[in-house]
């Protein structure tokens, strides 16, 4: 007799049976053979001035016939005209009609408005329905919106060398590649404008577009995942540094979409986005021995540790092992008397009930010299302890370098035991998110939302504390926790929003940074397969999303782990072609430029929406690829960290604002520490 998990096993082979027929193109890689980095072709945008001239045909090209609306002229003196809504091919000295079709399908377009050849001889013919491919056994492949095709409205086409042809829009421009891959170019980090008018392939494969707005191309040069991580890291010194402890933040742009105007301002965030910065140093380090990589490690750990000296001992002040979120010199304006007003604070609360009003907000340090901002949010102490942790195993030298990691997380973590297991500011009440104790987890209303991803937190950082400290007051306050308020038992529900598209992608990212803890340091075999399940759960939200560093996380904490229940044992461990391909492609893709550009996907005819019982909230264009059902690839949407929604369609950026490369970073050098790229 079939039982529902026998059935769940047979569909998830079936489905992963044709992600792997459906992503052949790519590597194949397994758990013991690691990706191989070979260069692939690294797509970013180029100015221009003038469209080239497209190939001059050859001396011995027929003359077209009357009334020819379009010429193309291939390789091995091949030739095809468009006369009305007709398609001609030049054969044994006559011009012979092309059917649009063989005997599996076929087409009758109401409007023909390009036709190109491409590299290899492959004749690509756009209609008002889609584009048409005709391969080389004289079949043809039909691309239209049901298989894939972003948009209609052809304007032009052009052939690509290697094969393939770039297609010129209305709004904005598709590459079909031979291989069956399609990539979407629209918003300004592609084109000058979405509307093309012309596109020429030149000899170099530099796909040249006319557009209102001028000229401007799109070239593909050879690159390797290593060389991009290069690319990152050197412009994350250059660009993303704040104060002399160089925090790693976004940049601003004076001028919009011109790098060398940045400047850095504070970020609510500065510990996080810094501390996962720093992470992604300690896997580079680990991976690569690379000295540069372990200095901005360092770094990195002593701009957090500052964090919690700078909150000590000033009016007003926390007790110890307070983490401020950011700090700013009071040589500048004081944010008290500008943005951060009793009053801004009570206008807050009237929008937001649960707004903490604290004054001063921003307290000065005890030597002058700073100011330091209070709140600090639970998100901000998941990146402290995701970072300390790595430095203590991955980057310490020696046993004192160890003593400075254990000394600062046992401050945070005795702060933290001495609050009921709260981050209490400097009026003696607790920051508004960093709430772990289970008078508010499991009794308050309030907090039902948090409850599985605060008891992930605190897990997590009790079994951080212990690691590294060897003090047995935080194994026993973990297995309080556990034995008589049931935080195991919480992690078994630890996306409060069940569904794909659904919740909050802070709280995702977060949960996966301290999955890859928990799962590492809990002795508890119980509770390990109580958090081994839980992420195994909470992967199969999050793998529509196509998520690296979501993906290397749970492929590697979750090898060699199992799950019985009532119906037998099932292995957990994620098979490659769940997550290698989309893992690899996403790394490939991630965008060389890195301006939030404004771009808009909502227009497209290969996405799905959301219905709204996903997105009750509404007010949002959101949505998934038809054709896989996972989101869109992330050189087509907005990325600055992985908290950004990747089911948001459409992004009103400026072009004043510059990512930092972490959200590469990050899953790239873990991937290469832990064998998944050959090093």
């Amino acid at each position: 007799m079939s039982t529902p998990a026998g059935r769940a096993r047979r569909a998830g082979a079936r489905l992963a049976a044709a992600l792997a027929l459906a992503l052949t193109w790519l590597p194949a890689p397994g758990g013991a053979q690691p990706v191989a980095d070979r260069p692939f072709p690294q797509q970013r945008a180029v100015a221009g001035t003038a469209l080239p001239a497209p190939p001059a045909p050859a001396a011995s090209a027929p003359a077209v016939p009357t009334s020819t609306l379009h010429v193309a002229h291939g390789p091995g003196d091949r030739h095809a005209v468009v006369v009305g809504t007709e398609v001609r091919e030049w054969r044994g000295g006559t011009w012979v009609r092309v059917r649009l079709g063989d005997d599996r399908e076929g087409w009758d377009p109401a409007a023909v408005p390009a036709i190109a050849w491409d590299g290899a001889g492959r004749l690509w013919v756009a209609t008002s329905q889609g584009v048409a491919a005709r391969e080389a056994d004289g079949g043809w492949r039909f691309v239209d919106p049901a298989r894939g095709l972003p948009v209609l409205g052809i304007t032009s086409m052009a052939g690509i060398p290697e094969g393939g042809v770039w297609v010129g829009t209305a709004t904005g421009a598709i590459r079909l590649g031979a291989d069956g891959v399609i990539e979407y170019r629209q918003g300004r980090r592609w084109l000058p404008h979405d509307e093309i008018r012309a596109v020429v392939v030149d000899a170099a494969g530099t796909a040249w577009f006319e557009t209102p707005a001028g000229v401007g191309g799109i070239a593909a040069a050879p690159a390797t995942l290593a060389q991009k991580a290069a690319a990152y890291d050197a412009d994350i010194d250059r660009y993303h540094r704040r104060t002399p402890y160089g925090y790693v933040v976004e940049a601003h742009l004076r001028t919009p979409g011109d790098r060398s105007t940045a400047y850095t301002v504070d970020n609510d965030n500065d510990g996080l986005w810094t501390g996962m910065y720093g992470a992604a140093q300690a896997f580079a380090w680990a991976a690569t021995r690379n000295e540069a990589a372990r200095q901005r490690a360092r770094r990195a750990f002593e701009a957090l540790r500052f964090l919690v000296d700078v909150t000590r001992g000033g009016t007003p002040a926390p007790d110890d092992g307070f983490p401020a979120r950011s700090i700013l010199p009071t040589s500048g304006p004081d944010p008290n008397r500008t943005t951060y007003t009793p009053e801004a604070d009570r206008r807050h609360r009237e929008r937001d009930a649960h707004w903490k009003v604290l004054t001063p907000r921003w307290p000065r340090s005890a030597d002058g010299q700073w100011f330091w901002k209070a709140d600090t949010s639970s998100d901000e102490l998941d990146g402290h302890y995701f970072f300390y942790a790595l430095y203590h195993d991955l980057v310490a030298r020696d046993e004192a370098e160890r003593a400075e990691v254990a000394a600062v997380v046992r401050r945070i973590t005795d702060h933290l035991l001495a609050h009921d297991f709260t981050l209490t500011d400097h009026d003696g009440t607790p920051t508004r998110w960093a709430q772990f104790g289970p008078a508010a987890l499991n009794l308050s209303p309030r907090w039902v939302e948090e409850r599985g991803l605060n008891s992930l937190s605190m897990l997590t950082y009790l079994r951080v504390a212990h690691h590294v400290t060897g003090d047995a007051r935080y194994d026993a306050a973990a297995r309080e926790l556990v034995s008589r308020h049931g935080y195991a038992m919480n992690l078994v529900f630890p996306k409060y929003t069940a569904g794909v598209g659904g919740g909050n992608q802070s709280d995702d990212e977060m949960a996966f940074m301290n999955y890859y803890h928990l799962l590492k340091y809990e002795p508890d075999p119980a509770v390990r397969a109580v958090a081994a399940r839980s992420l195994r759960d909470y992967w199969r939200l999050e793998r529509p999303e196509r998520n690296p560093l979501f993906a290397i996380v749970a492929a590697v904490s979750l090898r060699g782990r199992e799950h019985t229940d009532a119906f037998g044992t099932e292995s957990l461990a994620l098979s490659d072609d769940e997550w290698v391909p989309d893992t690899i492609d996403t790394l490939r893709r991630f965008p060389v430029d890195l301006v939030d550009h404004g771009l808009r996907n909502s227009h497209r005819l290969d996405v799905q929406p959301l219905p709204a019982h996903v997105r009750p909230e509404g007010g949002r264009a959101v949505g998934l690829r038809a054709r896989d059902g996972k989101v869109l690839p992330v050189d087509e949407r907005m990325v600055f960290h992985w908290n950004v929604d990747p089911y948001a369609l459409d992004h009103t950026g400026r072009g004043a604002r510059l990512a930092d490369g972490t959200s590469y970073l990050l899953p790239y050098y873990m991937a290469l520490h832990h064998g998944v790229i050959a090093r």
